[in-house]
């Protein structure tokens, strides 16, 4: 540790650290624009310029190393004379456009310039033009005059998306940011690239010019789609959301958020929302009011049961749902006597767990990694966030391996990282290249393979890889989990993981699909699962976030007389009924649970939508209606504590938290259907997104 002193503060800080990580730790502000704590240094502005003794002329505080004895004034004639200079530069091109900029109320550059600019400028002569440009349905560069050139977007494209897309073209006032070749900007974390501008050049074109900051109310959420379970911050005015940004938590996002986490809100306000109930007659779609629609259901689920047996309900239910509604699901499936309930909507082989499957380490440790293995995933756009802690990991000497399909890895630069070693495959043969990993192990070990492999090259290199380094984990992704033989992958994962010392975890694939095996949103005591259901193994279904085919990998649901459908959309209009309309993530409180089994719990942040209602209690009305002893909920808190026995604890208890398996492994070929789910295809959120459906990724997933 090396001691200095700020501003007559005395502060140790590891050897190596910069001036501005002392003064962050001592508290003391320093301005700066181009310095991100996230990021690489650059030195670009020179805004924290700082006087250190001995020192012959200000020096900038992000790019000083610390030394012994230090003595450093931020406040100084000298520091704050150099601070105002550096102003006084930056604002000589800068547009006076304040009043409509989009970064107004929230601008570094804005809030730096009261305390360091002067009341008028020496600089006479025009100011630069610097031409718009069109790089993409997300992000506006259409006032590019802006940019006072701190690269920020240029590093956080480098080193957290892992692909540079803008670059810094020409030297001083002919500098600009640009893609160079006329290219659109389509990483998957593309709009941190507007939260780490400090000014506006860089802005979200869906929300430009819809609100002022200053009118937008501020709530905390968590997001709804994929397995991180993002804390996000949801941005309101007039009871609807206009914009939503990362939430900062270290543990879990860090200060990121992914497209679909950002842009998806667009749905909440779209055409597509489903506002009333409405029942199906004579095949047209009628609105009706809500004890209509109820009664509707009641009596036309008591009819099958009579006719058919409680054998013949079921329901499918997104994992995407919060936990207190599909615990909810399970209670009334159950209490009309069926045991018909999933939410594997595309699963493949449906054999019992012995645990609830889970990342098997915190999220956080995936950036300490320094050997990790991926078996079935395409790992940058199934799970953004995770991939950009693993790219972290990989730059600081993780070795990354895969074994995947080429339609999912695509390309060896697919997933923005370095791979040590990687075995491309089809699907049908992942148990195989998976035995040949084992058997190339068991070679190296001196033990007995546990299925019949041959020690190819790849596999070797995999082995060497997975047994160099401490911190190591073989990841299952969603791909994996879908399989047909997903008992034999995991079998195979757990024998190489216990040889290696590896860490054998799920990446999981949706916001709740850790909760929804905790509630047991599953088939217990011989029930129907996912597919049996599917293929007409029920007359009437329950849909709670469903659509089948988009969320079934193609499947669609056939040999019902009844199906009722409670989404925020107009969804299923073919096959449906009876819609019942249920409010989003963003217009019902509700719990998460992300895959490392955090628990983590959500308000509502606007009123519902025309007449829809939270689906806990749509749900719990309707099981009233069918006479179903339950307690009297009336909040989702109340519910909550009933699902998790009581308590309610901010993780999952890690006795029932297991990866383990007991499953015999079978490395013959297998017939693998459906095909891989597109990033913007995930959620019914995010496919009647129009601005997420209009990128490359959406494209693409829509072409596969």
């Amino acid at each position: 540790m090396v001691e200095i002193e700020i501003d007559g503060k005395k502060v140790e800080v590891p050897e190596g650290s910069m001036v501005m990580h002392a003064a962050e730790k001592a508290g003391t502000y320093i301005p700066h624009f181009c310095y991100h704590k996230k990021l690489s240094i650059a030195a670009n502005c020179r805004m924290c310029l700082v006087d250190v003794e001995k020192a012959p002329k200000p020096m900038p505080a992000c790019a000083t190393p610390v030394t012994q004895g230090m003595v450093v004034h931020t406040q100084t004639d000298k520091a704050v004379k150099a601070q105002k200079s550096v102003m006084e530069f930056l604002l000589i091109n800068h547009p006076l456009d304040c009043p409509i900029c989009d970064q107004g109320g929230e601008c570094q550059l804005q809030d730096l310039a009261v305390g360091y600019g002067a009341s008028g400028s020496r600089y006479g002569e025009e100011k630069r033009v610097v031409f718009p440009k069109n790089v993409g349905p997300l992000i506006s560069m259409e006032e590019m005059s802006r940019c006072i050139h701190c690269t920020r977007c240029v590093r956080f494209g480098q080193e957290i998306a892992g692909v540079m897309e803008f670059g810094m073209s020409h030297r001083g006032e002919h500098s600009e940011i640009e893609t160079f070749i006329g290219q659109s900007v389509d990483s998957e974390l593309s709009g941190n690239m507007i939260d780490i501008c400090p000014v506006g050049a860089l802005t979200s074109k869906p929300f430009r010019y819809s609100a002022r900051t200053w009118e937008l109310s501020r709530r905390k959420s968590v997001s709804p789609h994929d397995s991180t379970g993002a804390n996000l911050i949801v941005q309101v005015k007039s009871n609807r959301v206009m914009r939503v940004v990362p939430l900062e938590n270290e543990a879990v996002n860090e200060c990121w958020i992914a497209d679909r986490d950002r842009f998806s809100y667009e749905a909440l306000n779209g055409e597509e929302r489903l506002t009333k109930p409405m029942l199906k007659q004579g095949g047209a779609w009628k609105e009706v009011d809500w004890r209509t629609a109820l009664e509707y259901v009641a009596n036309g689920l008591n009819q099958v049961k009579a006719q058919h047996g409680a054998g013949a309900i079921g329901a499918l239910v997104s994992p995407h749902s919060t936990l207190e509604e599909l615990y909810l699901a399970g209670t009334l499936v159950r209490g009309l006597g069926s045991q018909n309930i999933d939410h594997r909507l595309r699963h493949q082989e449906f054999a019992p767990t012995e645990g609830i499957r889970w990342l098997g380490m915190p999220i956080a440790a995936l950036s300490k990694l320094q050997s990790v293995l991926v078996v079935g995933s395409n790992l940058r756009k199934d799970h953004p966030l995770f991939a950009q802690r693993i790219r972290q990991a990989a730059r600081h000497g993780c070795a990354v391996s895969a074994i995947t399909s080429e339609a999912l890895l695509k390309t060896e630069g697919a997933w923005a990282m370095p791979l040590s070693a990687h075995m491309l495959a089809e699907p049908g043969e992942w148990v195989q290249r998976l035995a040949d990993v084992a058997a190339a192990m068991a070679e190296q070990k001196g033990v007995s393979a546990p299925a019949a492999g041959t020690s190819t090259d790849a596999a070797k290199a995999i082995v060497q890889a997975l047994m160099s380094g401490e911190q190591k984990a073989i990841l299952l992704g969603n791909a994996a989990a879908h399989h047909p033989k997903a008992s034999s992958l995991l079998a195979l994962c757990q024998w190489i993981g216990a040889q290696s010392g590896a860490v054998v975890g799920y990446l999981t694939e949706a916001a709740n699909t850790v909760g929804a095996q905790f509630v047991k949103a599953l088939p217990q005591d011989g029930g129907q699962n996912a597919a049996q259901m599917l293929a007409g193994g029920v007359k009437a279904a329950l849909l709670l976030n469903c659509e089948p085919g988009a969320d079934t990998a193609g499947r669609p649901l056939s040999g019902c007389d009844m199906v009722v459908t409670l989404s925020p959309f107009k969804a299923n209009l073919d096959i449906s009924d009876v819609l019942l309309p249920i409010a989003p993530f963003t217009e019902t409180s509700g719990t998460f649970v992300n895959a490392e089994g955090r628990v983590q719990s959500f308000h509502a942040v606007v009123r519902p939508l025309g007449e829809a209602r939270p689906a806990w209690k749509v749900l719990r009305v309707l099981a009233d209606m069918l006479g179903i002893a339950q307690p009297a909920y009336d909040s989702s808190q109340e519910v909550l504590a009933q699902a998790l026995g009581g308590a309610e604890p901010d993780t999952i208890p890690t006795a029932v938290l297991s990866n383990r398996t007991t499953a015999s492994i079978d490395a013959g070929p297998s017939f693998v259907a459906g095909v891989p789910v597109g990033i913007y295809q995930l959620d019914g959120i995010v496919r009647r997104a129009p601005s997420l459906q209009l990128t490359a990724d959406a494209r693409e997933g829509a072409a596969a």
